[in-house]
């Protein structure tokens, strides 16, 4: 949850009992599970979340288009105000630089995208190619999409199940055939995966010797992504068949995510870039209420000095009333004048913000937010 409240203690409290209200948890339980990241620390939280630093892998794109989702919902529901829309911008923007700058977002990293990835590698593309489907769960449905989103000629699905067999091609616009045309669909495609949860190899030497007499030795790539192995291992000993099994492909998942890695201090120092144009942006148009905020304040604190000041100073002449009104204007412009050119100096500096809160809790302003009334609710 990211919300602009009017004051940093209160709107906390103020957060937490909705939340144990609405989920219905004990208080001790929530507070046990619950992190709080304030002004700079929940901007750079916001932006690395959208560029993929927090999620479970490295990068993963489907964050940021979460990330835009919740920001539409908020702007639908009327809680987002300029603040948290000047928010969301800049960590969809620091998302969007981290994918088109940076690496972090490139190189498969689910086994289903690592083997169509080294299905590209095999062949420089698959417009001409025929890529069988051996089983028709999960992990074949991801392989199935992206060999259709990387331009896969032909798709082929068999799978004991021919139901499950027929909606998956059905999906994705392939050719479902039944277990029994097993060796027919390993002689007419160029790339197999299977992905069965067969509890023993279900592809066996044989029948891939068979297929292989039907292709003239035509050379044939099975990728085995399956758990425990679909494929016997002798079938990789067979003339022109090249087969790759999870191990194989778990080594080349490793090195795509350390190429992430590597690429984290880049996508770190766009976070920075990002969250320094927000806190500028929100230091600029904070500072000015700021200003008039303390004024108001000490003009107050002066007009009721002023009033005790003068009952007390009896038979005073309208001169001297004036003097002393203009003595308790001047003292509070003298007083003023280096903070507001300090505050003013520091405007456009991302530590802005810190001196204006630490102004406004010295001099007791309230704990309302500058520029509050902004309609930033929680959301």
């Amino acid at each position: 949850m990211y919300a602009v409240t009017e004051c940093a203690d209160g709107g906390q409290q103020d957060l937490r009992s909705y939340l144990v209200r609405v989920t219905d948890t004990p208080r001790a339980v929530f507070d046990a599970h619950l992190q709080i990241r304030e002004g700079e620390a929940a901007v750079a939280h916001l932006c690395g979340v959208a560029c993929g630093l927090d999620s479970l892998v490295l990068g993963e794109s489907q964050i940021q288009g979460q990330v835009a989702d919740a920001f539409q919902m908020a702007m639908a529901q009327g809680t987002a105000g300029p603040v948290l829309n000047a928010l969301f911008r800049s960590a969809l923007q620091a998302g969007k630089r981290a994918r088109t700058e940076t690496a972090i977002g490139k190189h498969a990293t689910s086994i289903s995208h690592v083997a169509v990835e080294l299905a590209l590698q095999i062949f420089d593309d698959l417009d001409t190619k025929t890529a069988l489907l051996v089983g028709a769960g999960e992990m074949a449905e991801l392989a199935a999409k992206n060999l259709v989103d990387n331009g896969a000629g032909t798709l082929l699905v068999v799978n004991r199940s021919t139901g499950r067999a027929a909606g998956l091609a059905k999906e994705f616009g392939g050719e479902a055939l039944g277990w029994d045309r097993l060796t027919h669909a390993l002689w007419k495609s160029d790339i197999v995966i299977s992905s069965t949860a067969a509890p023993y190899p279900i592809l066996r030497r044989e029948t891939v010797s068979a297929a292989m007499r039907m292709r003239r030795n035509r050379p044939l790539f099975i990728i085995d992504i399956a758990v425990p192995r679909d494929v016997e291992p002798e079938v990789g000993g067979l003339s022109n068949v090249f087969l790759y099994d999870i191990d194989d492909l778990r080594q080349v998942l490793e090195a795509n995510l350390e190429q992430r890695r590597r690429e984290v201090p880049r996508v770190q120092a766009i976070v920075g870039e990002e969250v320094a144009g927000f806190l500028a942006w929100l230091s600029a148009r904070d500072v000015v209420p700021t200003i008039v905020d303390l004024r108001q304040h000490m003009d107050g604190l002066r007009e009721a000095e002023l009033e005790w000041a003068l009952n007390k100073l009896e038979g005073l002449s309208d001169q001297q009333r004036n003097v002393v009104l203009a003595f308790s204007q001047r003292l509070v412009n003298k007083i003023l004048h280096e903070p507001t050119i300090r505050l003013k100096h520091h405007a456009n500096g991302r530590e802005a913000y810190r001196y204006t809160e630490a102004l406004r809790d010295l001099f007791g302003i309230d704990c309302e937010s500058p520029g509050s009334g902004e309609d930033d609710s929680h959301g």
